[in-house]
């Protein structure tokens, strides 16, 4: 187990290039981000939305989801981590935006992006995006509720299916007090799927007066350097790509000329996952998971990703086993096969 880092956490400068590892619910938990942590890539992470319904959300739900606040928002591998919220009622996120403050939060993120219906339905995530003027609204509460010197930023997708709407919508968010935006380059009802529309982040970019974070669809080093161009960003937010090929981060921060400290692997040798997977789950027990099904199923899901939207080509022989020692034991079996 590393040494916790106890430097004092930054998140976004304006004028410092920045790597950020995306919030995925159910993905990117505690354990995802200390791993993450591990490359020196990312400059900091956002938390799996934490959901305010019909009340605010308590300390101990805060401290149980983003364990990192107990200690300085730092994950035992150094990366700072910025909690995210997502709701409706301005009232109720401004509450909770307190609460994580005083939880130890040093960033507070809201989402206004979700495409989930179960989380559209409860009036958050993309819904408002319908709705400039309550963007406006929660972004103005939750500004007022924290102290000055904590940062609120808004993510937010282009619209809900109009990819124009990214305009009134980035401009209401500003206007509520937004630190910065993240902008991911599709719209509500396109969910995931292509095309990514990345000029208009640009736009944006150009006249907002506030930094802007580019995310979508960058899946390799070719992706990156044309959201590079067709955005003008010097700031960028990595989620499924980061997971289905490992490399990729290393690649983003050197681009960025960032993590200048850190090795960067050969893009030409085979990539080992052994090492990567079992340093997740010592992060995983290390986070109180200590269910054999519980992990090997962590572990599924990630080499899903890798199979999906990477290289990764054993996965049909992965997704048989039933505990982490008959997973490992595939995975070495794999590996020494290449």
């Amino acid at each position: 187990m590393n040494t916790l880092i106890t430097r004092k956490p930054t998140l976004l400068h304006p004028e410092t290039p920045a790597l950020i590892l995306a919030p995925m619910d159910g993905i990117t938990d505690a354990a995802m981000r200390a791993v993450q942590g591990e490359t020196g890539a990312f400059t900091y992470a956002v938390s799996e939305f934490q959901r305010v319904s019909s009340e605010s959300i308590p300390r101990k739900v805060f401290h149980r989801h983003v364990p990192e606040l107990l200690t300085d928002s730092l994950t035992p591998t150094g990366l700072p981590v910025q909690v995210q919220i997502l709701g409706g009622d301005p009232a109720r996120m401004a509450k909770s935006a307190w609460v994580a403050c005083r939880a130890g939060a040093i960033g507070i993120d809201i989402n206004f992006g979700c495409p989930a219906p179960t989380v559209n339905r409860s009036d958050g995530g993309a819904t408002l995006l319908k709705y400039p003027q309550r963007i406006r609204e929660v972004v103005s509460a939750v500004r007022a509720a924290v102290p000055c010197e904590i940062p609120v930023s808004a993510k937010l997708r282009l619209g809900w299916d109009s990819i124009d709407a990214i305009h009134e919508n980035a401009d209401m968010a500003t206007e509520g007090g937004a630190s910065w935006l993240t902008i991911h380059a599709r719209t509500k009802m396109q969910g995931y799927a292509p095309p990514v529309f990345w000029k208009p982040i640009g736009q944006v970019r150009g006249r907002v007066g506030i930094p802007v974070v580019a995310n979508g669809d960058i899946w390799n080093r070719e992706d990156f350097l044309r959201c590079l161009e067709e955005t003008g960003c010097r700031h960028f937010m990595l989620g499924r790509g980061a997971l289905a090929n490992p490399l990729l981060p290393y690649q983003v921060a050197q681009e960025l000329g960032i993590g200048g400290h850190i090795a960067i692997p050969d893009p030409n040798a085979p990539f080992h996952w052994l090492p990567l997977l079992e340093r997740f789950i010592h992060f995983s027990h290390y986070y109180g998971e200590h269910s054999p099904v519980g992990c090997v199923m962590r572990l599924k899901q990630w080499m899903n990703l890798a199979h999906k939207f990477g290289n990764f080509v054993g996965f049909d022989s992965l997704k048989l086993t039933k505990t982490p020692d008959e997973f490992f034991e595939c995975l070495r079996s794999l590996e020494e096969a290449v």
